[in-house]
């Protein structure tokens, strides 16, 4: 409903918008001066964004990075991060003597500690947040700076800088790979989860809808902030990159294609999440809802603790991040269109008086 009412239309105006005035996301707005500052507002949301998502893509180069290993770090608890409420999904004689002297630690601080834990912490859980993150105890803490996530955030900026060294030219190649590869490994993915035991509970859950929050005001605003997020709605990026379409190029059919294909991917995407995690809540014994998760929480997580669970675990978590790798990068080389183009933009035309898109 959302893709119908908002996404298309909105997708439609803007690559209408630009290829009609082979403007950016600055210039366009000539067309009304008065608006001008909506375009500045664009570059930057764009600006905001690309930094946010480099900060995951930093991240995901740091998990793919790890995975190059014959046991994934986060598999078992027996780390010096990890916290007496560790309990692994993993079994070994090691971790169950781990385990075992846990348990026997609480059993002498009292049984009423033991009764109220009733909630199980992960090895990935512990490792995304006392290990990668290692977050403070208070926000007037800063705590350290984190040597290795740093120099993946270097990596990181220096892969997008490479990306759009030359401008529209290269990151035109460069989407051709970042939005296509994924599906390959989106395919591999979703076959492994589909033959693993429990997926057809997790894609259940997946398709089973839950008509009560048809009138949850969040469902929808959530909804709607995906189409925009995923679309790239309202960034000036569709702007930007239908500056540079042929005049009398078919806008109307690439609104359509692209944003169905969009949610499609989406949903299949979802296809091979809920397989796996299916598979996860089966190993556990617990229901799905229970493994299931969102945002940070479900890509560094929910998804990295099930592939310890499954043979030649390194392999899946390299296809795994380096898939999410791309899409950041897809969407890096979007947000970056606005904002970084039109800043040098705007530099040079300040030295040359000329005009700019």
């Amino acid at each position: 409903i959302m893709l119908v009412f908002c996404g298309i239309p909105l997708f439609f105006l803007e690559l209408s918008f630009g290829q009609f005035a082979s403007l950016g996301c600055l210039g366009v707005w000539k067309i009304s001066p008065m608006f001008k500052g909506v375009g500045y507002s664009m570059m930057v949301v764009s600006t905001y964004i690309g930094i946010y998502y480099n900060v995951v893509i930093c991240i995901a180069f740091y998990y793919f990075f790890l995975s190059m290993t014959n046991l994934l770090p986060w598999t078992y608890c027996n780390n010096p991060w990890n916290t007496p409420d560790c309990s692994s999904v993993v079994g070994s004689e090691h971790q169950f003597n781990f385990s075992l002297a846990n348990a026997t630690s609480s059993l002498e601080a009292g049984v009423s500690e033991v009764v109220n834990r009733t909630k199980r912490t992960s090895p990935s859980e512990e490792y995304w947040k006392h290990y990668v993150l290692n977050i403070s105890d208070d926000i007037g803490n800063f705590g350290e700076v984190r040597l290795p996530i740093l120099g993946c955030l270097f990596v990181s900026w220096s892969v997008v800088f490479l990306c759009l060294i030359r401008g529209v030219k290269s990151s035109g190649k460069v989407v051709y790979f970042t939005a296509t590869f994924p599906y390959v490994v989106l395919t591999i993915l979703f076959i492994r989860g589909i033959t693993l035991d429990g997926a057809i509970n997790g894609i259940k859950y997946y398709l089973t809808p839950q008509w009560q929050k048809v009138l949850d005001a969040k469902v929808w605003g959530d909804a709607a902030s995906q189409i925009f997020y995923s679309l790239g709605c309202a960034w000036g990026s569709l702007i930007t990159m239908a500056s540079y379409n042929k005049f009398h190029n078919n806008c109307f059919r690439d609104s359509i294609i692209i944003s169905i294909t969009n949610c499609a991917t989406s949903v299949y995407a979802g296809f091979v999440i809920f397989s796996i995690l299916g598979f996860m809540a089966h190993h556990l014994n617990v229901p799905v809802s229970e493994v299931a998760d969102h945002g940070p929480g479900l890509a560094f997580v929910a998804y990295p603790e099930a592939l310890t669970l499954l043979p030649i675990s390194p392999l899946w978590s390299l296809l795994f991040f380096f898939m999410l790798i791309l899409l950041g990068l897809g969407t890096q080389v979007r947000a970056r269109s606005c904002s970084a183009m039109h800043l040098c933009a705007i530099c040079f035309s300040s030295l040359t008086q000329g005009d700019y898109r």
